[in-house]
């Protein structure tokens, strides 16, 4: 049989070649947008009476019949067919007679694509953001379990300040609240409606678009046929917003996998996200935190794949545009399987206190409260780094850590010190003690976590 497309063709490409041009085999994801897209257009065309409203309702009772089919898993398609659109088109009129051809009446593939993917993406896009709710949510009950568990702040991965582990956690949290913020924005891009504007110019046939997009739940139409046929920005953008997602993912994955090492033993992932070794029997592997870590770089390589392929595209649709897919459909799966890991990891891991606690005890992390103690009392702050800086290199030297030094030491350093400087070195005064906003200081992480109880709609099990 000839291509619905055919009349003007003397002959037919080989079968390699069909293959080579179709999309059907990823594609065929979008069967239920197609489905749904095909039932609000002839829904459109009989209200404006292009079609009869017998018309409209039997190729809607045949599209019924073939979504039936489809969540069954009983639809069959066709590379003959190349995509979605021919082989839904062609089942139709298989199923009701030269009637399903009236549906294609006032649109091109090129718009029903658009469409399908306006609709997919729309879905998709708040099925993530939920998956981010729940990451925020796994997260925040770990903070609420830890706001007085102290952990070593890195800066240069070397030690800097003692911080609260819930600190830690949260600053993760406001990372993904920015991201669901991106994601949300990004629906006033994606939630738009191309349908009605045909190949790149419009239809003769007197269409409502504004129907068809109120029947589709779009919040508006583009404003210009060829933009609407041409335009692939809704999915740069959600690649991008999904690329710095996964990017946080991946920075907290490579803190997960150094805390649970042998080195560090702050952390211990639960069995069920870990994998041993084939050959070494005492190995648990943090295997899905490297995963995330690595399936980030696959996100990433779907942006710039899609940022290249459409920076040289003229208007309007090109065959390149048939790239724009495989890539969303990959990161949406990447980004819902990745999220789904991360919110069980987070939730499951045994969080080591005791080792935390005795490693802010043996670092130089309170140092910078020496320069704030003498600071307050007059110095200037550049001298008091000088001051303190001295004290550090005595203690290293008698290998030993601030609060081993004797009075004697410290008064040597400067008559300002006083015996207060015992408590005030003390780690969990140090981190007490930053009270500022968005500090560490265990009064800030509290607000924060009512903050973050707010934003998840949920009440503090304090």
């Amino acid at each position: 049989m000839s291509k619905l497309w055919g009349g003007r063709f003397t002959k037919s490409a080989e079968e390699w070649v069909d293959e080579f041009g179709a999309s059907i085999g990823f594609d065929k994801q979008l069967v239920f947008e197609d489905i749904e897209g095909s039932i609000a257009h002839v829904t459109m065309l009989a209200a404006c009476e292009i079609v009869t409203k017998e018309e409209a309702e039997q190729i809607k009772a045949g599209l019924n019949t073939l979504r039936k089919k489809a969540e069954a898993g009983t639809l069959a398609f066709s590379v003959a067919e190349e995509d979605i659109h021919l082989n839904l088109e062609k089942q139709l009129i298989d199923e009701i007679g030269p009637l399903g051809g009236k549906l294609h009446t006032g649109r091109s593939r090129n718009d029903q694509v658009a469409t399908d993917m306006h609709l997919y993406l729309t879905k998709e896009t708040k099925v993530i953001m939920e998956a981010v709710r729940a990451v925020q949510e796994a997260l925040t009950k770990q903070a609420e379990l830890h706001v007085e568990t102290l952990i070593p702040g890195y800066t240069h991965l070397q030690r800097a300040q003692p911080v609260s582990f819930a600190h830690h956690l949260l600053a993760y949290f406001w990372m993904l609240e920015r991201d669901y913020g991106r994601l949300k924005d990004s629906l006033k891009r994606v939630n738009m409606s191309p349908l009605g504007a045909g190949a790149l110019a419009g239809t003769t046939f007197p269409i409502d678009r504004n129907l068809s997009a109120e029947l589709l739940g779009f919040d508006g139409i583009y404003e210009n046929s060829l933009d609407a046929v041409s335009d692939r920005d809704f999915i740069v953008e959600f690649l991008s917003a999904s690329s710095t997602l996964m990017m946080h993912l991946s920075r907290l994955c490579e803190e997960l996998i150094l805390w649970s090492s042998q080195e560090f033993q702050f952390i211990e992932m639960d069995d069920a996200f870990a994998t041993g070794s084939s050959i070494m029997p005492q190995k648990k592997n943090p295997d899905m935190a490297e995963l995330i870590r690595g399936k980030t770089g696959r996100v990433y390589g779907n942006l710039f794949g899609l940022l290249t392929t459409l920076k040289g595209l003229p208007l309007a649709y090109n065959k390149d545009m048939q790239e724009d897919k495989e890539g969303m459909f990959d990161t949406v799966q990447t980004v819902k399987g990745s999220l789904r890991i991360f919110a069980g990891m987070i939730e499951t891991m045994t969080v080591k206190q005791e080792t935390m606690e005795k490693a802010v005890a043996q670092d130089f992390s309170n140092a910078t409260e020496l320069a704030d103690y003498l600071a307050t009392k007059g110095m200037p702050f550049r001298e008091a780094h000088e001051v303190v800086g001295k004290l550090v290199l005595t203690a290293i030297q008698q290998d030993m850590f601030l609060l081993d030094l004797k009075m004697e030491d410290y008064k040597q350093a400067s008559y300002l010190f006083e015996t207060d400087i015992y408590e005030v070195l003390q780690p969990k005064t140090v981190v007490a003690r930053r009270n500022s906003a968005g500090g560490t200081g265990f009064t800030q992480v509290k607000k924060a976590l009512d903050k973050a109880y707010v934003i998840l709609g949920a009440v503090s099990k304090k």
